[in-house]
């Protein structure tokens, strides 16, 4: 056996079938909320040239857009760039469920047939922890370059999680739009106000993680107590709540609606596409933007740990983290980055990034999202 298998017997039904729960990358820059697809599947992904025997072969499992979005993706440029200077080859495994597909395999004693993961959150992470008793991740908050990693991204206290990206909720909005001097509001008060009356696309937060991000954000800023009552009046001004972001952001680009949750980098790939940037504006609530950071880690196990740990290294250089921010159109983990004028000129930060802890969400974030699915479908 190539790679090392999880030492566990598995009960009566222990994982006969996975529920339908929600995976992995985010809104935007991978698929929006895949669900497992049982046990059979297999994780092949994209694969570029063959090694020869001798060389070593690190496996990278990833979402799918992180290898072939429509656009661009960093995954092939880091395969040709890393390969050219290291001794080795990259094979991508692009799972449709995504992480759930190596928590069943690790909950039936399965291989566990890859030696590094691009793509986690937090999310992933509570759902790893919350269904396996030993996790599936070594800890590495030893690879050098993780000193330079922006603070507030780190979002794994055990230290198997190491950011390479993130990107910040935002609103976006369309300041041309009904003939023009349209404006966003400032604050989450501002919302509600009956002149945005029917003016907002959001996303569901039960399978979406730019609706998830936009919900903890309105958390945030009115308390556990208060959430729901704010959601209340955003109901009653009809804001639109629709499946993902991709829904939503296409209604936006029809007119349908002069605002929409989305993210602050919205601008780059505008401006590359030669757009208006009249229709993308960028408003932040109250000053703050919600952080969605993604991480990398190496899995348990892997037969190539030093090679795992090297290309960590490798994608938090400066120049490799500048890359990956520009093909994936988001911001760069650490504050070492090389990043073109034009980039730093159209991505947005906000003055205040807002996030919840690891523990907060572990916590929380069920009885939250359940609580506002059972208001928002009482309405």
């Amino acid at each position: 056996m190539k790679r090392r298998t999880f030492l566990r017997t598995v009960g009566a039904g222990g994982a006969a079938g996975i529920a339908g729960c929600l995976g992995g990358g985010g809104d935007g820059g991978s698929t929006d909320g895949p669900t497992a697809s049982g046990t059979d599947e297999t994780a092949a992904g994209t694969t570029t040239g063959t090694a020869e025997p001798s060389t070593p072969e690190l496996v990278v499992s990833t979402y799918g857009a992180f290898v072939d979005a429509p656009s661009t993706s960093p995954g092939p440029w880091l395969k040709e760039t890393f390969e050219s200077e290291f001794d080795a080859t990259i094979e991508f495994a692009t799972p449709d469920s995504e992480i759930n597909y190596y928590i069943e395999r690790a909950l039936q004693g399965a291989e566990i047939d890859a030696d590094v993961y691009v793509g986690l959150n937090v999310d992933m992470l509570i759902r790893i922890d919350e269904r396996l008793d030993d996790g599936l991740f070594v800890p590495v908050d030893d690879v050098s370059g993780q000193g330079d990693v922006k603070e507030g991204l780190n979002f794994d206290p055990e230290g198997r999680i190491v950011p390479y990206d993130t990107s910040y909720v935002s609103l976006v909005y369309n300041e041309a739009f009904d003939g023009g001097g349209f404006a966003a509001p400032e604050t989450f008060d501002g919302l509600l106000e009956s002149e945005y009356e029917g003016d907002l696309l959001a996303q569901n937060p039960t399978g979406s993680s730019t609706g998830k991000s936009f919900l903890l954000h309105t958390i945030a800023e009115k308390g556990a107590d208060g959430y729901l009552d704010y959601w209340e009046e955003l109901q009653a001004n009809d804001v639109r709540v629709l499946a993902d972001w991709s829904t939503s952001y296409t209604a936006y680009e029809n007119e349908e609606a002069p605002m929409v949750v989305s993210y602050s980098t919205d601008q780059v790939y505008a401006s590359q596409s030669g757009e208006d940037l009249a229709k993308h504006q960028i408003r932040f609530l109250n000053d703050q933007g919600y952080a969605y950071p993604e991480g990398m880690s190496v899995f348990e196990g892997t037969d190539e740990p030093e090679l795992a740990r090297q290309f960590l290294e490798f994608v938090l250089r400066p120049d490799v983290q500048g890359e990956i921010a520009q093909r994936n159109v988001a911001f760069p983990a650490t504050t070492t980055a090389e990043l073109p004028e034009e980039f730093a000129e159209y991505a947005k930060a906000p003055p205040e990034a807002v996030t919840f802890t690891y523990d907060e969400l572990r916590d929380n974030v069920s009885e939250w999202t359940q609580a506002w699915e059972r208001q928002f479908a009482s309405k």
